[in-house]
């Protein structure tokens, strides 16, 4: 293998790297049960490890079923200054959350409480796709 296509594999190894090290910012808040009826599923049960996606990410259905890993990485209110548990989640996306603004996402409720203190209310976190 030549000199040139040894640089090309591994600008393309590099370039796979950063895409999927890349997390986007955003805020989280979270709903309560019941979960069913979803938007994806209707009465179909997924669980309590579930997300409601803002319309962009959403894409008319077409985010159903996908997975999100989602770390807290800091509050959003004086109120619960330091909300993060350190842990991270994998949620499936589940339902539409049609109050959420871009790069938003609403976690059910059980969701959240393991990655912050639920009286902080909204969070900042980073997701990404997996």
């Amino acid at each position: 293998m030549g000199i040139m296509s040894k640089a090309l594999i591994l600008i393309a190894i590099v370039t796979c790297l950063i895409s999927v090290a890349h997390a986007i910012r955003g805020q989280a808040t979270f709903y309560t049960p019941a979960y069913i009826p979803s938007s994806c599923y209707g009465y179909d049960d997924h669980g309590i490890m579930i997300v409601a996606l803002n319309s962009g990410l959403f894409g008319n259905k077409g985010a159903c079923g996908r997975r999100y890993r989602v770390r807290c990485t800091g509050g959003t209110n004086a109120g619960v200054p330091h909300p993060c548990t350190g842990k991270s989640i994998v949620v499936t996306a589940v339902d539409l959350c049609p109050g959420c603004g871009d790069n938003q996402i609403d976690l059910s409720q059980e969701a959240f409480s393991m990655i912050a203190n639920p009286d902080a209310g909204r969070i900042n976190i980073e997701y990404d796709q997996i």
